[in-house]
């Protein structure tokens, strides 16, 4: 059979199983089953997908995913979100745009503290939406500036997505933390110039500045001293893993510890509390690691069928140039993202798109995070963005065409940071060189 008819045949089943709403790891181990019987008439290459198995779950490097979530769960479980938002909405002041930076604002802070799109975008949906409509701020881009801050928790450590991709790539999961931290501030940058230049040239989506409504500066200063403990957490996790003191899951496991003790004293956490972060850890983790386990011997299938082989031949006879290359693997991917989950866009094209970077000379690690960026914007594109559906969960009287309208200029701006980012990769390899 010849190997563009496998990989067309691989992916038309895919999507197939996808459409009948069967899970995505029973989907991928079906997939690979399938191929297996066709590469070799039976199904004695059954016991492949299971050594594979094993290798992966028992791989120490997927030991940092349940860490990271249980420290973003410790964290949300207690009040330290309500600590972080008051400490934010002080600290910010008499501006006309207030509660839009404090919603780009905390939504980046919060990103650092969870990792997770959907579990901002539905907090920040919750607590903050309703007040900004309110006092009167514009429902498209109070949403808007929800989603397009909620999707860069995946980018910035510690990051779920990123240790996943790490071992999907093969590239240092250290390396890929540490190079989201510039590109997801930068984006964080570019909402809010684009917030104040929307209000600048149009002042009535904002209500004008009360005074009235704001705290004496000692107050406002020791909300703010208040929220120091728990930034000290995401700021000793990422130095430890910057300066090559410890591993991500290293740091990771040392994060709970410290966020346990620090929201134990500083915050509501309880014992009963923890438990249900414990619990809620151990789902979300199971999920991940069910779906990574089933579907990464994947590529192996790929191998045996000489796809892998064939796809590099065929890209470096195209002759194209690496940048047309780089659009059109990019452009792939966030196509896929439209239609289906980020972690399974990641596991179906990471094992065809590593030899082809390679062949074309790409620094992984700059193309790589770049790629996680992308994956990141399909929390949010339409129409089946997960992020759009969180949030439109617990915002009342929305249809889902506002969030696909309120999405639009902040999927603009993500695209065109990726453009950004291709052509200065300094601002991706920078602090992971100084590592």
């Amino acid at each position: 059979m010849e190997w563009y008819v496998f990989l067309s045949g691989a992916l038309a089943l895919m999507l197939f199983l996808f459409s009948t709403g069967l899970p995505i790891f029973l989907a991928f181990l079906t997939l690979n089953l399938v191929g297996l019987y066709i590469l070799s008439g039976n199904l004695k290459g059954v016991l492949l997908v299971i050594n594979s198995m094993y290798d992966t779950g028992t791989s120490l490097s997927l030991a940092a995913i349940p860490l990271f979530i249980l420290l973003g769960e410790i964290l949300f479980r207690s009040n330290a979100v309500n600590v972080m938002f008051d400490a934010v909405d002080n600290l910010i002041g008499a501006v006309r745009s207030r509660l839009y930076i404090v919603s780009i604002a905390l939504s980046t802070i919060f990103g650092a503290l969870s990792g997770s799109a959907m579990a901002v975008a539905a907090m920040m949906g919750a607590s903050l939406l309703p007040e900004m409509e309110k006092r009167g701020y514009q429902r498209g881009l109070s949403i808007g500036t929800i989603l397009g801050g909620s999707s860069l928790a995946p980018i910035i450590p510690p990051s779920v997505m990123a240790v996943v991709l790490g071992i999907l790539a093969g590239v240092s999961i250290s390396g890929l933390l540490i190079a989201g931290i510039i590109p997801g501030l930068m984006l964080a940058i570019i909402f809010l110039l684009y917030i104040l230049a929307r209000v600048a040239l149009k002042p009535s989506i904002a209500p004008a500045v009360t005074q009235t409504a704001l705290l004496p500066w000692p107050t406002r200063l020791a909300a703010v001293l208040r929220a120091v403990p728990f930034l000290a957490i995401i700021v000793a996790i990422l130095g430890l893993i910057l300066f090559g003191i410890a591993t991500p899951t290293e740091a990771a496991a040392l994060g709970c510890v410290v966020a346990a003790v620090v929201c134990s004293l500083f915050a509501s956490l309880r014992l009963n509390t923890l438990v249900e972060a414990i619990r809620s850890t151990a789902w979300t983790t199971s999920m991940i690691m069910i779906i990574m386990v089933c579907s990464v011997s994947f590529s192996q299938v790929l191998n045996m069928s000489g796809v892998t082989v064939s796809l590099v031949k065929m890209v470096t006879t195209l002759d194209w140039s690496p940048a047309i290359m780089f659009v059109l693997l990019m452009a792939l991917g966030f196509v896929l993202c439209m239609f289906i989950d980020q972690i399974a866009v990641m596991i179906l094209l990471v094992p065809l798109y590593k030899p082809i970077i390679m062949a074309l000379g790409f620094e992984p690690l700059w193309f790589w995070a770049i790629f996680l960026i992308n994956m990141s914007i399909g929390n949010i594109t339409p129409p089946f963005g997960y992020t759009l559906f969180a949030l439109q969960g617990v915002a009342r009287h929305t249809t889902i065409q506002e969030m696909y309208r309120a999405a639009t200029p902040f999927i603009l701006l993500y695209l065109a940071a990726i453009v950004l980012l291709a052509l200065v990769p300094e601002l991706v390899l920078w602090l992971p060189s100084l590592m």
